[in-house]
């Protein structure tokens, strides 16, 4: 029997590198021929030395438009037609719109994973009429979606785009518990906060820093750390300008990017992430797996791993007052509640996030279209 060829689409190589390794490594070791489609980085090299048959796709994730989106769909469409693949694994929002249209057209079986709404979906405006449109056209084709949270397959399901006998539940791309291994949390007066994030306004960047300016007009003494790209072509990208004074300015200590986050967060005292959604954050599940308390917003996809006053603290949304109340409360805490807190995230992650049933998903799902294509 020839084995199958999957292809695995996404926004950028580093994002199937860092996020899908271990799932292409069993996809691999089960002999099936690995594509992976995504736009040229220093990661697709590395794709092509796991194993990966690598082609490069022109795509522009940071907005819409519409001649740049019906080339990218005719790309795909190139793609699909040329290598003929006997499934599809889409993720992040352009593959899951553009790739799904196209497959469907060459009748490849797609496996859709929607891993985070975005705002534009959920504003009430021309762009999230078209945004909910685009869904509905193509995800009636996929054979399995895969989404992050409750939260958002309720919100497909009750907006008509999806039905619930297509639709599955998976936390978020899952955690390597061997990787991400518990760091001892030291006892010191002066604490370290962590965000980890690409410097857009949606993932709650000047809450952040609205917030460290009120703690530190109270004099509060603590290092206050941003970590992630910059990103100012992003159309709610926040400007260098803005990034440079705060820095100047001293209100946060910019640590700039990384292939490797773990030193980071083991450095850190706590991790934080004000977003106003998710999927299921990836630096949370890093960050709980590692032993590390987080405070976030308690909007879908952080309230998916963080409980209030169990593994950290659960703050409101776009409210800067209330994230530097939450800060300050956990800088309150005694030293060993700090450590439990950062144990029960540790807990967590091994009983709801591990990678393995992610992988295992995935792997069923792609066995049950091998069995109705054989």
């Amino acid at each position: 029997m020839a084995f199958m060829r999957v292809a695995i689409v996404l926004n950028t190589s580093w994002n199937i590198y860092n996020f899908r390794y271990n799932l292409v490594i069993r996809l691999l070791s089960r002999g099936y021929e690995v594509y992976a489609i995504a736009p040229h980085d220093s990661y697709s090299e590395k794709l092509e030395k796991m194993g990966c048959k690598y082609i490069p796709l022109s795509m522009d994730s940071r907005g819409v438009n519409p001649m740049k989106d019906f080339a990218l769909l005719i790309e795909l469409f190139k793609i699909y037609r040329k290598i003929l693949p006997d499934v599809v694994l889409h993720y992040t929002i352009k593959p899951n719109v553009y790739g799904t249209l196209a497959a469907s057209l060459l009748k490849i079986p797609v496996v859709n994973n929607v891993c985070g709404l975005g705002t534009a979906f959920l504003q009430n405006n021309l762009l999230s009429v078209i945004a909910k449109m685009m869904y509905r056209i193509s995800f009636w084709y996929p054979k399995k979606i895969f989404f992050q949270n409750d939260d958002d397959l309720e919100l497909f399901v009750d907006n008509n785009i999806v039905s619930k006998n297509s639709a599955d539940i998976l936390p978020g791309s899952g955690i390597d518990l061997t990787k991400f291994k518990p760091s001892f949390l030291k006892s010191r007066e002066k604490l370290t906060f962590l965000l980890i994030s690409r410097l857009i306004s949606d993932k709650g960047v000047y809450e952040y820093v609205e917030a460290v300016k009120l703690l530190k007009k109270e004099g509060v003494e603590a290092n206050f750390q941003i970590l992630g790209s910059k990103d100012p072509e992003h159309r709610r990208g926040i400007p260098i300008h803005e990034i440079d004074q705060w820095i100047n300015d001293g209100v946060i200590e910019y640590l700039g990017t990384t292939e490797d986050v773990r030193p980071f967060i083991n450095e850190s005292d706590c991790v934080i992430l004000p977003s106003y959604r998710e999927g299921t954050p990836r630096t949370l599940l890093e960050a709980a797996s590692s032993t590390r308390p987080i405070i976030a917003t308690d909007v879908p996809g952080c309230n998916n791993v963080v409980v209030d006053g169990y593994n950290g603290f659960l703050c409101k949304e776009k409210d800067a007052n209330d994230l530097a109340e939450k800060i300050k409360l956990f800088i309150k805490l005694p030293h060993d509640k700090r450590i439990e807190m950062g144990e029960m995230g540790r807990k967590r992650v091994e009983e709801n996030f591990d990678e393995n049933f992610v992988i295992d998903k995935y792997l069923n799902a792609i066995s049950d279209i091998s069995k109705k294509i054989a």
